[in-house]
C-alpha cells in the first residue's frame, strides 16, 4: 500500500501531516540543516567558514535520519557539469536508501550572476541590471539561469538580493540592483519571477537591512529608525514576494538597533509571516545561526543561539549543522524549546519538498542531464547572446561633452590601465572565476571571454592598438605610470580602463568583505588618471567597477560606466565605444563628486540637500537615472489628471519621439515629490519608469497609472497612510533633467495602508 506522504493524488497538508507524526525528533531536526562537503582547508567562499570547520560524521550516520540540504554540490570547487549531476544522483540515492522514509535534500547554489558553476555563463551582476532599466530582460536571463540548475537537478537559488544600496562603500554594492527600492522591488521581482518559473526556488536576501550598515562595513551594525527601514528596506522584498511569487527568505547578517534578523521574531515571525502572508521556508545565511553566538553576543552556546533563531522564524541552518543538530535536541527534549516550534519548522521544509515533488513515490534521483547521459553545455549560444543583449543594455554613457564618441576610425588607440587587459576585471564576486576559481589556479577559467584590451582591437581591426598596465588595481607600486604616460603620448586617442577586481573577504577592491575607506579610485589609479590627462590627448574613462567613484575632480573626455558587464562585458563596452551598440543604460545610483565624507543617495529630503549652512556639498557628479544616447529624444505633450482620489489613481502621459538618425531606447521616469507632509519626504522618489525603443523618427505615446497609493509612507505612528494635500509629479530622463512637472491634490480621506497596497505603477506604451 502507498505510504500517504508519497501520494500525489492526496492534499500537500495531509501528507506533510502524516509524514510529520512519523518522525522521531532527531529525523526532524535533519530536515532543518543543510551539509557541506568538498571544502579543502585553502578554500574560503563563505565567512568564518572555517572557524566553524568540524569533522564530519560518517555519510551514513550523519544522514541516517535524513538531510533537509545540500550545500553547493557545483559551486564549491571546479567540477565537469556533468559529473557534478552524476555526483549529486548519488548522493542523493545512497540519501534516499538511508533514511527510513527516502526523503531527497534540497540542492541549494548561488545564482547572483548567472549559475555559479564552473563552466557557467557570466553574466553581469545585479548593479547592471539596475542600469539596465529592464525587468523583461531580467526575467528572461533569470529563467535561462534557472532551466540550466534544474536540469542538472538542483532545486534552489540563492538569489536575487534585494539589498537597496545606502551607503556605496559597502563592498557588497555591485550585489545590489541599486539606490532606489522601486528599481530594486521591480528588477528583483523580475528576477525573482523568471527564476520561479523554470521550478527553482528563489531565495531573498538579504532580510532585512544589510546593505544600510555604518561606514558601509560588511557584517557591521546598522543604526536606523523604523520608518527609513520601512519605506526604504523593506518594499523590495514586499514586490518580490507579492509579484515574484519567492518560496525562500534569507535572513541578514546585521543587527538592527541592536537586534540581529537571525533572532527577531517581529521580522520573521510578525511581519514577513503573520502580516505579509508568507507561506515559503526561511533559511539562515551562512553561519548566521552561529552568529548569533560567536559575533552578536546574543546567545551563550549553539544550542542558545538554535532556540533563538528557531523562536525568530529561521526554519533551516544552513550552510551545515552546528546549532540546529544535537544543541538544540537537548533543549527539546530538556522542554526548554517547545517541540511544536520544531514541528512548524519541519512542516514548511516537508510542505515545499512535497511541492517540488521529492516525496512523490515515482521521484528519481536522476536530473534530466543524468538521464541524457551527454556532456552538459553551461554556456550555449543562446546564453551567451543573452549575456550579450544583458551587457549591452547596462553601459551607461556617463559622458561625451567633447563629443569623442563614438569613435569613427582612429588611427592610434591606447588602451591603458589595470583593467585592461585583466579578464576578472569584468565579473563580480559571485561569479564563478571570481568566487572559486582564483582558489584553483591550475584551472582553465571555464568560459570564453576578451579583456577589453582583446575586445578593443576585435572592434577597431584597422586600428593600431597600444597597451600599458601603468598600475595594479591597488596597492600603490608607480612604476608603470610613466610608460603608460609613453604610449598614451603617441596615440590618437587613449581608453583609460580603470575600476576593480572582485573578490571575498580582502582578496578585491569590490566585493563580499571587500568594503572601501572613501570613493577614490583604488590604489593610485587617480594618479594614473591624472597623469593621462595631462598628456592633453582626448582620454576615454571606462570604468570596470562594483560601486560609483568619485569623478568630481577629473575632466575626460567621455566617461563610459559598466558595472562588472559578465563575459560579453568587453564586447560590448566596446560596442559602445565605437558606436556599433547604441548606449540606453541609465545610473541605478548617482556618481558621488568628492571621495570623503558620509556618502549620500538621491533619496534625501529638502534638509539633505545643498545649502547654505554647510560647506559640504552632497551634490552628485552625476545623478541617479542619467544616462546618454548617441541619438536624442524630446518628450512632450504632457497630459495628466487634474486630480488624485485618495483611493484612485491618475494618468500621467508624454509622447517620446527619437530626433536623431539612428534607432535608440530612453528611460522615461516619472518622480513625486511631497511639499508639505507629517513628515519629512524625499526631494524625489521614483514611482514609475518606462524603457522606450524607437527607430529614427519614431515616436510613441507613454501612459503612466499612479496609483494613490504609490504615494504613501510610513506616518509618525508607525503605519503607511496615503495623505490628502498637494503633491508634485515630475517626469523627465533622470532624476535631475527633468522636462515637465505638474502639481495636483490628493483628495478625499485620508487613508491607512498595509501590505495589499498597490505597489506597481502600471505603463502602456503606444
Amino acid at each position: 500500500m502507498l505510504n500517504p506522504w508519497a501520494d500525489p493524488g492526496r492534499p500537500t497538508g495531509e501528507r506533510v501531516a502524516a509524514l510529520l507524526a512519523e518522525l522521531t525528533l532527531e529525523e526532524k531536526l535533519a530536515q532543518l540543516v543543510g551539509v557541506w562537503v568538498g571544502i579543502s582547508d585553502g578554500e574560503e567562499v563563505a565567512p568564518a567558514q572555517h572557524d566553524f570547520a568540524e569533522p564530519l560524521p560518517p555519510w551514513d550516520e550523519l544522514t541516517k535520519p535524513g538531510l533537509g540540504q545540500l550545500t553547493r554540490v557545483f559551486g564549491t570547487g571546479p567540477v565537469e557539469p556533468l559529473v557534478g549531476a552524476k555526483v549529486l544522483a548519488e548522493t542523493q540515492r545512497k540519501l534516499v536508501a538511508n533514511n527510513r522514509f527516502g526523503i531527497p535534500a534540497m540542492a541549494h547554489e548561488e545564482c547572483l550572476a548567472g549559475f555559479t558553476a564552473w563552466q557557467a555563463t557570466v553574466f553581469p551582476v545585479p548593479l547592471s541590471w539596475g542600469a539596465s532599466f529592464d525587468p523583461d530582460t531580467v526575467e528572461t536571463m533569470a529563467r535561462e539561469i534557472g532551466r540550466v540548475m534544474r536540469d542538472l537537478g538542483i532545486h534552489q537559488g540563492l538569489a536575487p538580493v534585494l539589498d537597496v544600496a545606502r551607503d556605496p562603500r559597502w563592498g557588497r554594492t555591485e550585489e545590489t540592483i541599486g539606490e532606489d527600492p522601486y528599481l530594486v522591488g521591480l528588477v528583483g521581482a523580475a528576477y525573482t519571477r523568471g527564476l520561479e518559473s523554470s521550478g527553482i526556488v528563489a531565495t531573498l536576501k538579504h532580510f532585512a537591512g544589510y546593505s544600510a550598515s555604518r561606514g558601509g562595513r560588511n557584517h557591521a551594525p546598522v543604526h536606523m529608525g523604523p520608518r527609513e527601514f520601512a519605506d526604504v528596506v523593506l518594499p523590495p522584498f514586499e514586490m518580490a514576494l507579492r509579484l515574484g511569487g519567492a518560496r525562500s527568505v534569507m535572513n541578514s547578517y546585521a543587527e538592527v538597533d541592536g537586534v540581529p534578523p537571525a533572532a527577531n521574531p517581529d521580522l520573521l515571525t510578525g511581519l514577513l509571516r503573520e502580516r505579509w502572508g508568507f507561506t515559503g521556508v526561511v533559511v539562515a545565511d551562512y553561519f548566521a545561526v552561529s552568529f548569533l553566538e560567536t559575533t552578536h553576543g546574543v546567545a551563550g552556546s549553539p544550542g542558545e543561539a538554535a532556540a533563538l533563531a528557531l523562536a525568530a522564524g529561521i526554519d533551516v541552518e544552513l550552510p551545515s549543522v552546528r546549532c540546529y543538530g544535537e544543541p538544540l535536541a537537548e533543549l527539546v527534549r530538556s522542554g526548554e524549546v517547545d517541540e511544536a516550534l520544531v514541528d512548524l519548522a519541519v512542516t514548511r521544509v516537508l510542505t515545499q519538498k512535497c511541492e517540488l515533488g521529492l516525496l512523490d513515490e515515482d521521484w528519481r534521483p536522476e536530473s534530466p542531464a543524468v538521464l541524457r547521459g551527454e556532456p552538459v553545455d553551461l554556456d550555449p549560444p543562446a546564453l551567451r547572446e543573452l549575456a550579450r543583449t544583458m551587457a549591452e543594455r547596462s553601459v551607461v554613457l556617463v559622458d561625451n561633452a567633447a563629443g569623442v564618441l563614438p569613435l569613427a576610425a582612429p588611427a592610434k588607440v591606447a588602451v591603458v590601465g589595470p583593467c585592461a587587459d585583466d579578464l576578472l576585471s569584468l565579473m563580480g564576486c559571485y561569479s564563478f572565476p571570481n568566487h572559486v576559481g582564483v582558489q584553483h589556479p591550475e584551472v582553465a577559467l571555464g568560459v570564453e571571454m576578451d579583456t577589453m584590451l582583446a575586445a578593443v582591437r576585435k572592434e577597431f581591426p584597422d586600428a593600431e592598438v597600444t597597451t600599458a598596465q601603468g598600475c595594479e588595481v591597488s596597492g600603490d607600486d608607480r612604476s608603470g605610470i610613466a610608460q603608460a604616460v609613453g604610449v598614451a603620448r603617441d596615440a590618437d586617442v587613449v581608453l583609460a580602463v580603470l575600476g576593480d577586481r572582485a573578490g571575498l573577504f580582502g582578496r578585491g577592491t569590490s566585493g563580499e568583505g571587500c568594503d572601501a575607506e572613501d570613493l577614490s579610485l583604488p590604489g593610485v589609479q587617480g594618479e594614473l588618471l591624472d597623469a593621462l590627462l595631462a598628456v592633453g590627448k582626448p582620454v576615454v574613462l571606462v570604468l570596470l567597477a562594483g560601486r560609483p567613484y568619485a569623478l568630481g575632480s577629473y575632466r575626460p573626455a567621455a566617461v563610459v560606466q559598466a558595472f562588472f558587464p559578465g563575459e560579453e562585458g568587453a564586447g560590448a563596452v566596446a560596442g559602445v565605444i565605437s558606436g556599433r551598440v547604441n548606449p540606453s543604460a541609465k545610473l541605478p545610483l548617482q556618481l558621488p563628486r568628492t571621495p570623503g565624507g558620509q556618502p549620500t543617495t538621491y533619496l534625501h529630503p529638502k534638509l539633505g540637500a545643498a545649502s547654505g549652512i554647510t560647506s559640504v556639498d552632497p551634490t552628485p557628479a552625476y545623478p541617479f537615472g542619467h544616462g546618454l544616447s548617441y541619438t536624442s529624444f524630446e518628450l512632450s505633450d504632457f497630459a495628466s489628471g487634474d486630480g488624485l482620489p485618495s483611493d484612485g489613481e491618475v494618468e500621467v502621459s508624454c509622447s517620446v519621439r527619437n530626433t536623431g538618425d539612428r534607432r535608440g531606447a530612453e528611460v522615461v521616469q516619472l518622480y513625486l515629490h511631497d511639499p508639505v507632509a507629517s513628515v519629512t519626504r524625499p526631494v524625489r522618489e521614483l514611482v514609475g519608469f518606462a524603457r522606450v525603443e524607437l527607430d529614427a523618427g519614431e515616436r510613441r505615446r507613454v501612459t503612466f497609472r499612479l496609483h494613490a497609493d504609490r504615494t504613501s509612507f510610513t506616518g509618525r505612528d508607525g503605519r503607511r497612510v496615503v495623505e490628502t494635500g498637494e503633491i508634485a509629479l515630475l517626469v523627465g530622463c533622470s532624476s535631475e533633467d527633468i522636462r515637465w512637472e505638474r502639481s495636483l491634490r490628493v483628495t478625499g480621506e485620508p487613508r491607512v495602508v498595509g501590505h495589499d497596497r498597490v505597489l506597481v505603477t502600471p505603463v502602456e506604451i503606444a
